[in-house]
């Protein structure tokens, strides 16, 4: 456990708070996940979000924490009692704004920072987190993508309380926190991991490795109907130095065969150090 963490937890707690009482509860709109049904229950009976929030996320902790190791499980504690607290330290916060669209923006990008940074160190906030955590770990869904599954089932049930209009809009802002948060999370770093299949493989490799200071890996396949062998080259690269690769294996073999993947996560010489 490190004090470093526990800070960006606090932090990222409060801007959550901030988003809900802020920009989402004065202006109608709905949440996704254990928030979600707290402001549907604060539409409806005015219950304190704050308390409401701690109450059953801490049931739903109860439940789940085995999903979670044991630091995790530390952090999320940490997350779902700072957010429970800035929630009710926050409750009558607002801004002079009748935007609902520019509230959601902003709403959209608070939230997305604040859960982005508990993700990021190895928290979460409990509730449809921990949903997301397990669907991480079990089915391999991207985190990001998961917490927006979950979190669009509890938006589409305030349909009754808030709306078409103010549903959609709500649509919005959770697609919004969770481009935010896949920012904060994954950063602004995207990699392509590109593969090219020609017969002038070897000129490819010496330029990309003269002109663009990248290794190049070379794989041995071969091609089903022809049973010929294959040397296929694989690269990671920047999303940037794209046009420079495409301009180099243009002008070496304009016949060549390339794929291009989405990288998240590229560790290593030239990239970033594997961290412990």
């Amino acid at each position: 456990m490190k004090w470093k963490d526990i800070a960006i937890i606090v932090f990222g707690s409060f801007l959550f708070a901030v988003a809900v009482n802020v920009f989402v509860i004065p202006n109608d709109l709905g949440e996704g996940g254990v928030t979600g049904i707290t402001i549907i229950l604060y539409y409806l009976f005015h219950w304190a979000p704050g308390i409401v929030n701690f109450t059953i996320n801490a049931f739903l902790l109860v439940i789940g924490y085995k999903f979670l190791d044991k630091l995790t499980c530390i952090y999320t504690i940490i997350a779902v009692v700072f957010n429970s607290f800035f929630l009710h330290f926050t409750e009558n916060w607002r801004i002079a704004s009748d935007e609902v669209v520019i509230n959601a923006v902003f709403g959209g990008i608070l939230a997305g920072v604040g859960i982005g940074m508990i993700l990021k160190v190895g928290g979460t906030t409990a509730g449809t987190t921990i949903l997301a955590r397990i669907a991480n770990k079990y089915l391999d869904w991207n985190v990001s993508f998961s917490l927006l599954f979950f979190d669009l089932i509890v938006a589409f049930s305030s349909y009754f309380i808030i709306g078409a209009e103010r549903l959609m809009i709500t649509i919005v802002m959770l697609y919004i926190a969770t481009k935010v948060m896949e920012f904060i999370i994954e950063g602004l770093n995207p990699k392509k991991a590109v593969m090219i299949v020609s017969a002038k493989q070897s000129a490819i490799a010496e330029r990309v490795n003269e002109e663009m200071d990248r290794g190049v890996t070379v794989m041995y396949g071969r091609g089903f109907y022809t049973q010929n062998a294959k040397e296929i080259l694989y690269i990671v690269i920047s999303k940037q130095e794209m046009v420079v690769l495409k301009k180099i294996v243009k002008d070496v073999d304009d016949q060549a065969f390339i794929t291009i993947h989405d990288v998240r996560d590229v560790f290593g010489k030239g990239f970033l150090e594997l961290s412990k």
